[in-house]
């Protein structure tokens, strides 16, 4: 070439790369086509959603997945792994638009060890050749999908808030501040679903058949085991789900005065959660985080008290329905997101604010 020696590199080191990246692909579709039967890349889509329960009720979170799923078009099924869950399989049954239910019962999955109830949906998905699984994105979720999209060799799609097409999905990024657009082109799409982005399928109505689900042949895993568990009983609603929550943060200043908030959620019907500051005080448990490290709510009324507005804090919550801020300084980002503010103090304006209710 009659070219500078600079721009012969530059060409020559692209042509390189660009054999290697071709040679990849090959080698890449080459073992998915061995891996999986290449008609499953050709169908129509065909959707598993997997239900998240206690073994007696279904999470109802697991309706906005099956929400989510129907937006691909074609056959729904949903996929119970527990031990004696009749109960729940009974629920399954009745949700519109679930072409069938396979159940997995086996006492290894009555705890959802991870590294166990991985290969249960990995022996699942390629005994039934479904083209995506859908779900929950749940601290239970996330536990297992890794393990899972590492067994099966995909890439998993996490936290989705829209499906545009079979390949194609959206999910915050930036804790929220900006929204990506993902295609994915694994002949098996793995996806978990922000709830809080879909309504909830119905759950009345439906007569889905009810089928075993083809089981491992070793189903335990024999990585780690189940030891124990301390569950927090509360009467209230849960806080994922509540129709309204009462959140306090650091600005409540004690563990005791939480029993303000309380006793306002408690005449509203509603749940409490608390900013990432509050927990890290010791003020209130880890289960009523919310926030980017703690759970996604979405509810018809928030109460934010005493809460900043941190933005790892409000990428959990600024998709309610309103929002109300007590907080005593103006300048608080919380204000921002808020429907409704009060710039007071908590402390005078909580007792005042429960007389009314």
């Amino acid at each position: 070439f009659n070219l500078p020696f600079s721009v012969q590199f530059v060409l020559i080191t692209t042509l390189i790369k660009g054999i290697m990246i071709t040679r990849a692909c090959r080698q890449r579709l080459f073992h998915y086509s061995n891996s999986y039967d290449l008609k499953s890349q050709l169908r129509f889509a065909s959707s598993l959603v997997i239900a998240e329960h206690n073994n007696k009720s279904m999470n109802l979170s697991t309706l906005s997945v099956i929400s989510a799923a129907h937006k691909l078009g074609g056959e729904v099924s949903i996929l119970v792994l527990g031990h004696d869950s009749n109960s729940v399989v009974e629920e399954a049954i009745k949700i519109p638009g679930i072409s069938k239910v396979l159940h997995a019962n086996h006492p290894i999955y009555k705890n959802w060890v991870a590294e166990n109830v991985s290969l249960g949906i990995k022996q699942a998905t390629e005994s039934e050749a479904f083209s995506h699984i859908f779900a929950l994105s749940s601290m239970c979720g996330k536990n297992y999908i890794g393990r899972l999209a590492a067994q099966m060799d995909v890439s998993p799609i996490t936290d989705i808030v829209k499906v545009i097409d079979e390949n194609t999905f959206e999910r915050p990024m930036y804790a929220g501040n900006a929204i990506s657009t993902v295609s994915a082109f694994d002949p098996v799409k793995l996806i978990t679903v922000r709830a809080t982005a879909f309504d909830k399928a119905l759950n009345t109505g439906g007569s889905a058949a009810v089928k075993e689900a083809s089981l491992p042949n070793e189903p335990n895993a024999k990585l780690s085991e189940f030891v124990s568990e301390s569950i927090c009983h509360s009467e209230r609603p849960d806080l994922s789900t509540a129709r309204v929550v009462v959140s306090g943060g650091r600005g409540m200043k004690s563990k005791e005065n939480f029993q303000m908030l309380e006793k306002l959620a408690d005449k509203l019907g509603g749940a409490v959660g608390a900013s990432r500051a509050a927990v890290d005080a010791g003020y209130v448990p880890n289960e009523m985080q919310i926030g980017q490290t703690g759970k996604v709510v979405a509810p018809e009324l928030y109460f934010a008290i005493g809460i900043s507005g941190a933005i790892q804090h409000l990428s959990g919550m600024k998709d309610s329905k309103c929002i109300v801020a007590i907080n005593k300084d103006m300048d608080a980002p919380i204000f921002s997101v808020a429907d409704y503010g009060l710039a007071i103090d908590l402390f005078n304006a909580l007792p005042e604010l429960c007389k009314k209710v």
